[in-house]
């Protein structure tokens, strides 16, 4: 398997009060199958998909920690993005960590408040299947400082974007280093927190996975004892719902357009 680009998200995993309700509700909901997780690092749970990895359940080891879905972007130097982080205004909620022989990890915060991660590959090179259904396929981060989130990404990964054709939709969509930014070539973006949002709602980012049936998967969810806090509505790029887990973690599901 070939290394992630740079600045591409390449991980994600969800931080939970109870792993093994976590493992029952993506069990049924994505078809996931999970590893015994190592009490060595933390019972840090790996789960598959065909047998492919896809994503990670991390139980919380202090209930004042949030329950969240978080992104991890690629580097090829932890150390050196750090300091390209805190150089554009960003800080670091853990500065770069070894996990083994697995890779390097760390996580920070952008100008605007929303937590992110980096992974400098080891022997875990990241998402083994992604952009198919029941694997994730894409993420966006959601603030209110957006002049300031923009230059930090741009500066950090050096991201080509684009804004969105639509004027009434504010959204900038990244493309990696090197590349033209492009439909093709997206790999994540950012999103505005306007009015219409409520007002407690931290900067975050959002973590979608691709499904065959959105209406379907949004059912199910409920039926496991998630939420769906947002119905699903049709776009340009695929039928979206949001959908709050059984413990709470926020996550949305895309159904891509069928082929006419």
């Amino acid at each position: 398997m070939s290394a992630f680009t740079e600045g591409t998200p390449c991980w994600a995993d969800a931080m939970l009060p109870d792993l093994e309700a976590g493992k029952r509700f993506y069990g049924e909901l994505f078809g996931w199958t999970f590893e015994d997780g190592d009490p060595a690092y933390g019972s840090y749970t790996n789960a598959f998909s065909d047998g492919r990895r896809v994503a990670g359940l991390v139980p919380k080891r202090d209930g004042r920690m949030p329950t969240v879905w978080g992104v991890y972007f690629a580097t090829p130097d932890a150390v050196a993005t750090t300091r390209r982080i805190l150089e554009a205004g960003g800080r670091m909620v853990m500065d770069p960590m070894s996990i083994g022989s697995f890779g390097t990890m760390a996580q920070a915060v952008d100008p605007g408040g929303a937590v992110f991660g980096l992974w400098e590959a080891g022997e875990h090179k990241g998402f083994e299947k992604q952009g198919e259904p029941c694997s994730f396929c894409w993420t966006e981060v959601y603030t209110r400082e957006k002049d300031a989130v923009d230059s930090f990404y741009e500066t950090v990964f050096g991201f080509q974007v684009r804004d969105l054709d639509d004027a009434s939709i504010d959204f900038r969509v990244w493309s990696p280093a090197g590349t033209r930014a492009s439909d093709e070539t997206a790999i994540g973006g950012r999103s505005v927190i306007t009015d219409a949002f409520p007002a407690e709602m931290p900067a975050h980012f959002l973590i979608y996975f691709a499904v065959e049936d959105c209406d379907d998967t949004a059912a199910l969810a409920t039926g496991l004892g998630g939420r769906v806090t947002e119905e699903p509505f049709d776009t340009p790029y695929g039928r979206i719902a949001l959908i709050a887990d059984n413990q709470g973690a926020v996550f949305a599901v895309l159904a891509e357009p069928k082929a006419a």
